[in-house]
């Protein structure tokens, strides 16, 4: 892909915004109070944007793309599980977070069952969180790899840095902002895309048409799998492409997740009041499945127009014919930035392109500011120190670049569901219970539950077991509370 003057002023000017969003509100940041929670006096549209800002990420955007170009509409599931958590904690969880008098979830553990509790929690949360800034950095990385013609290293170390940039400044005050200068773009941008490509292949009835076309009966279908048009249909127009069990479990990993990040529920304590933080937690699940939809036309249509890298090889091995007038993908991450540079207009496809790089740099660096305060609230027990928050951010995006070096292949979204469907299995049980069941459940009944559970589901994920890992981690999680104990206890 080739950029011109347009595309990078495009560019400049969307990460200007971002970063000038972070830097105006960076300046009312006084303390770590104000980092953390933005003082406690965002109204709805700041709580949405703090949501969202994280929420809708790479993930939403050129994962959900990415997806799209090998199962089609299957890819909705990530927004449609976003949707349901953001209802789930506006009407299930906002009011008891808010009254329990905490400031981070695990800090609820602690509360009820004890610090050891908490700093497991603490332990498990950070991984699962790290998982999800590892897509993030991935994404930002392959995007500006495909149009800067970088190495990967240093499209990585350029993302982390534009991350520690944005969030360091404003904390959630800029994550607030930021996310509603994002959420503007974004929409402007995804609905743009998905217009013009409605517009290009005369609605989704035409879209198929060109998939069947290319894929049912050719080499390069065969190379999937897709040997007749019904296979393709089924494919491409299937909400359950991968199986019900696996879609449906990785749905309900990303609406549980939700309720157990860090980086959700600051956006719910950010409110100034109930009403302000459950309707922000509301807009952002109106707002959010637009966005994947947009995101899956322009994946369908990407796939019904070019060919990867390895499926040319594979084509040219075998002494297939290469079907003519298709595009070359370097890899399937970049349908989403490769749409934008060969369908939209220079200036504005340049304005697209900086929007996806805020959307995944916004997200990436508000899962770096929840992480952030689980480190210094919940394992170094320091409340004060508003430098120690942002060097802390500093060495999370800094060892996500070593890591998403090692692990840059494969679905961003399937990460994205791993980390979630961790994340609620981890703290789903103890943190419902210490909302609603109090005083019910010994501390020890917690940890057996928190250990066993995420040790079953790691277990399912490495073993393949049918459907969504997440499901043998709840499950099992379950037990310990079956086990009649004492009394309720700390330690």
């Amino acid at each position: 892909m080739e950029l011109n003057i347009f595309h990078i002023l495009g560019i400049l000017l969307s990460v200007g915004l971002l970063l000038f969003a972070g830097l105006r509100t960076g300046k009312k940041v006084k303390n770590a109070n104000d980092f953390n929670t933005g003082g406690g006096k965002a109204g709805a549209w700041m709580v949405c944007g703090a949501i969202m800002g994280t929420l809708v990420g790479g993930q939403t955007t050129m994962g959900t793309a990415q997806l799209a170009f090998a199962f089609g509409i299957e890819a909705w599931w990530f927004a449609i599980g976003s949707t349901l958590g953001c209802i789930l904690l506006a009407f299930g969880y906002c009011r008891p977070l808010r009254h329990s008098g905490c400031t981070t979830l695990l800090e609820i553990l602690g509360k009820e069952y004890g610090k050891k509790v908490e700093a497991l929690g603490s332990l498990l949360s950070l991984l699962s969180i790290f998982i999800s800034i590892l897509a993030q950095i991935i994404a930002a990385a392959a995007l500006l790899t495909s149009f800067f013609d970088i190495p990967f290293l240093w499209g990585a170390l350029i993302s982390a840095a534009l991350m520690v940039g944005y969030v360091v400044l404003g904390g959630v005050k800029g994550a607030g902002l930021g996310g509603l200068v994002k959420l503007g773009l974004l929409y402007i941008s995804c609905l743009a895309g998905g217009i013009a490509v409605w517009g290009l292949t005369h609605g989704f009835g035409g879209l198929m048409d060109t998939l069947r076309n290319l894929l049912s009966g050719t080499q390069l279908g065969a190379l999937r799998g897709l040997s007749s048009a019904g296979d393709v249909t089924h494919c491409y127009s299937n909400i359950i492409a991968r199986g019900p069990l696996k879609d449906l479990g990785s749905a309900l990993s990303l609406t549980l997740g939700v309720i157990c990040t860090q980086t959700y529920a600051q956006g719910i304590w950010a409110g100034r009041s109930n009403k302000a933080a459950r309707k922000g937690a509301l807009l952002s699940a109106l707002l959010i499945p637009p966005i994947g939809a947009a995101s899956i036309l322009i994946g369908m249509y990407v796939r019904a127009n070019y060919i990867t890298v390895d499926e040319l090889a594979q084509l040219q091995a075998a002494g297939a014919t290469i079907p003519k007038g298709l595009g070359i993908l370097e890899h399937s991450t970049q349908a989403f930035p490769v749409f934008v540079i060969q369908s939209l207009p220079d200036w504005f496809g340049g304005i697209v392109l900086g929007t996806l790089l805020v959307t995944v740099i916004g997200s990436g660096s508000g899962l770096a500011l929840g992480a952030s305060s689980i480190v210094m609230r919940d394992i170094l027990r320091e409340r004060g120190g508003l430098l120690a928050s942002r060097l802390v951010v500093v060495g999370i995006l800094l060892a996500g670049v070593i890591v998403a070096l090692l692990v840059s292949n494969g679905f961003m979204n399937d990460l994205g569901f791993l980390s979630l469907g961790l994340r609620a299995t981890a703290i789903l049980i103890p943190l419902s219970c210490a909302l609603w069941f109090k005083k019910r459940f010994s501390a020890v009944t917690m940890m057996a539950s928190m250990i066993l559970g995420c040790t079953i589901m790691l277990a399912a994920h490495l073993g393949d077991l049918p459907g969504d890992s997440m499901f043998y981690g709840l499950a099992a999680g379950f037990l310990p509370l079956l086990i009649p104990t004492n009394k309720h206890s700390k330690i």
